[in-house]
């Protein structure tokens, strides 16, 4: 099936939503809807009997039966926001349906976006044993979506696209792991637009000003066999401080067959979970959709009324780290539920936390973090030892390998020096060949070994990372404190170790009487970002 929202989040730090009511979509835009709503609509229509095909496949339960949006609490999409902690606490607390984050990463830069299908086509479906989980991961091994069997009947997979086939390629990779696709149809970014998706799926917007414009809109696009339509009562140059338009949301939902969820009504009207009733008979909708409320309080949704803060966050984070949710993501989410609390002394821990580790110390976690983290390490020994052809082991032969158990921190580290670096500048001091990394990847659990050369030395560390860059690091520290060299950690300032990084000694009257050149000075290149959500000066060093 097909969901064709007019709603999607506008902004990178913002988590509000922007929509185009008056606009017109021409006929290349409504066969895309065509296409793709016949082409990815489920074995059963929507609200129908509930006749479940369930099978296994790939380590997930599938489940055919359709996803009713009739009178329904429905988290929406949101930046950055929308991971699969977030998803799985507001279905904790009584949210019906989940949206999948809109994500996507802009070139260089850390700004999440919408899950596009280019980005999405590039990935390959990965069940993880060791969480229990179906990752889709990018050829540059980041995970850009993961869910679970606990969401699976009730996750909505929102994509932006601008072209039916591709947009066809990307159901077929997620059909059986999500309950519904939504087409984004509402972002006015120019990161959408661009790319002929979100509003520029809306041609000619601006000659559209009269209600009647909108309601003919909708028709059109029903007329297509979308199952439901996501309306954000805002035009496309208003913002959340602006008054949501209940009245054209209830004008549309009059004017319909199929369900229409109403969403916008964060600043206005939903503040208890009382009230997202209120917001539904005032619009007419079918179901209600809530973004920036269940992002401050995913308890939102929760009967009973909103639970501590407090209560929230850490079962916030306990999702976080049983699913491996990146600390940076977590740490966002954390921050936006903290809003006008981040001074507070735990907003300052949490504003220092530079790991999982230290996020669930701030909040009281701590046993949690290293007895859960303990558990999945168990659990990645016992799927190795059943599987130990897919090992993956780093060199053909490892005999003469020089191996410690060692990892990089990036926290040792000023933010200028890594010990790839010190690896590098080392031997082009001693006038040996550049260090060669060699990576693999271990099947069973996706983690990451490195051994470097040097002077037909090999180097590796016997701990497997979360990613090549992590790994690569790993192996050049195992090669320099094998050869009692300094890495860059802070603290390494001591004259001993400046000692170790100046030149030859020379004769008092030689001609040479430059100064020494200090690590990182030998090349300087514009800062990109590691995997582990820290910045790093030398791109694929």
């Amino acid at each position: 099936m097909v969901q064709v929202s007019q709603a999607l989040v506008a902004g990178d730090s913002d988590a509000f939503f922007v929509t185009v009511p008056a606009a017109a979509v021409g006929p290349a835009e409504c066969a895309l809807l065509a296409e793709g709503a016949q082409a990815c609509r489920l074995p059963a229509p929507v609200c129908a009997s509930e006749v479940t095909e369930r099978s296994s496949r790939g380590g997930m339960i599938l489940n055919n039966l359709s996803l009713c949006y009739q009178n329904k609490l429905i988290l929406a999409p949101m930046v950055r926001v929308g991971t699969l902690p977030m998803r799985l606490l507001a279905l904790d607390y009584g949210a019906d349906i989940v949206y999948c984050e809109c994500r996507g990463i802009k070139p260089r830069a850390l700004s999440m976006l919408e899950l596009i299908d280019l980005k999405m086509l590039q990935c390959k479906r990965v069940v993880n044993e060791v969480l229990s989980t179906v990752d889709f991961v990018a050829p540059d091994d980041r995970v850009v979506f993961r869910t679970c069997a606990k969401e699976q009947n009730r996750v909505v997979f929102q994509m932006g696209t601008s072209d039916a086939e591709r947009a066809l390629a990307v159901v077929r990779l997620v059909e059986n792991d999500v309950a519904g696709i939504d087409v984004n149809m509402g972002c006015p970014k120019e990161y959408s637009t661009k790319g002929g998706m979100g509003a520029a799926l809306l041609s000619d917007p601006d000659k559209i000003e009269k209600l009647e414009d909108t309601l003919s809109l909708v028709k059109r696009i029903e007329r297509t066999g979308v199952a439901a339509i996501a309306v954000h009562g805002r035009k496309h140059e208003e913002r959340p401080q602006h008054p949501v338009h209940c009245e054209v949301i209830k004008a549309i939902a009059g004017t319909l067959s199929i369900p229409v969820i109403a969403n916008g009504g964060s600043h206005d009207h939903i503040q208890q979970h009382l009230d997202i009733e209120n917001f539904r008979q005032a619009t007419g909708a079918s179901s209600v959709m809530v973004a920036r409320a269940a992002m401050w309080n995913p308890s939102i949704f929760l009967k009973d009324g909103l639970r501590p803060l407090e209560e929230v966050m850490q079962k916030y984070i306990r999702y976080a780290v049983q699913y491996d949710n990146h600390y940076t993501n977590t740490k966002y989410c954390l921050c936006q539920m903290l809003r006008e609390q981040l001074e507070s002394p735990q907003g300052r821990l949490l504003h220092a936390a530079q790991s999982s580790q230290e996020i669930c110390e701030a909040f009281g976690l701590g046993t949690f973090y290293k007895e859960t983290t303990q558990e999945i390490d168990a659990r990645r020994v016992e799927l190795l030892a059943k599987t130990p052809e897919e090992v993956g082991e780093p060199a053909e032969d490892t005999s003469g390998v020089i191996k410690m158990a060692v990892k990089f921190d990036r926290r040792a580290y000023p933010p200028q020096i890594t010990p790839k670096m010190c690896l590098l500048e080392w031997c082009r001091r001693e006038k040996l060949a550049q260090p060669v990394y060699e990576t693999v990847q271990r099947p069973v659990d996706r983690l990451f070994c490195s051994v470097v050369t040097i002077a037909e030395q090999k180097y590796q560390s016997t701990l497997w990372d979360k990613s090549k860059k992590l790994a690569e690091q790993t192996a050049a520290i195992v090669c320099l404190r094998s050869q009692g060299l300094p890495e860059g950690q802070l603290g390494e300032e001591s004259p001993s170790h400046k000692r170790k990084w100046e030149a030859p000694a020379q004769d008092p009257g030689g001609p040479r009487t430059q100064k020494p050149v200090p690590p990182g000075e030998l090349c300087k290149k514009p800062f990109s970002t590691l995997d582990n959500g820290e910045e790093s000066p030398l791109e694929g060093w």
